[in-house]
């Protein structure tokens, strides 16, 4: 279930890693932030196999085979993608993986993915999330403004403005470091 990281907690506390912030983005955004820094130290979920099957796990996917492989390279066909929404080449070749198949239920339209390939159900399923944020606020899917953070969120404020990952992780630090900077050079 999206947000409850119950599994990935358990298991980055068994690694002594610290917590995995934006742990409540929608499924494309929550594979990109995998990858996280605290403290100028990298974490990387998808580095080890525990780790990814607590993830997927935690957003009820597909984890056998375990799709370590396929997960990075959707997560960089993502990041790609939303660093430059024109450029789409990595996320189509990706999406060749499967199709989507439409029917009509009881409670209206029902979507099913058509994935030959077990091991690119997961990322699959990621990237479909992604077409569906790109169809509905592509202009709200953002990396934070912090050059030295690789999270990324959907802002979801009133303005549309939002630019960090987080006010008192990413906002405050980068403003203070710039009046510091500004501090020096007039001394």
């Amino acid at each position: 279930m999206l947000g409850a990281d119950d599994a990935v907690a358990g298991a980055l506390r068994a690694r002594g890693w610290p917590e995995r912030p934006l742990v409540d983005q929608p499924l494309a955004l929550d594979l990109l932030n995998t990858r996280w820094v605290v403290g100028g130290t990298p974490y990387d979920l998808l580095d080890h196999d525990e780790l990814t099957a607590a993830w997927l796990i935690d957003r009820e996917l597909d984890r056998k085979p375990l799709p370590r492989e396929q997960l990075r390279e959707a997560r960089d066909a993502l990041a790609a993608v939303i660093a430059d929404p024109a450029d789409c080449s990595r996320l189509n070749a990706l999406l060749w993986h499967g199709r989507l198949r439409l029917e009509v239920g009881e409670h209206g339209e029902v979507e099913h993915y058509d994935v030959a390939d077990p091991v690119w159900r997961a990322a699959w399923a990621c990237l479909r999330d992604y077409l569906r944020l790109r169809a509905e606020a592509l202009d709200r899917l953002r990396k934070c403004a912090n050059p030295d953070c690789v999270l990324h969120f959907l802002d979801t404020s009133r303005t549309g403005r939002r630019q960090w990952c987080s006010m008192t992780a990413c906002g405050n630090r980068l403003k203070a470091r710039r009046h510091h900077d500004r501090s020096r050079g007039r001394a």
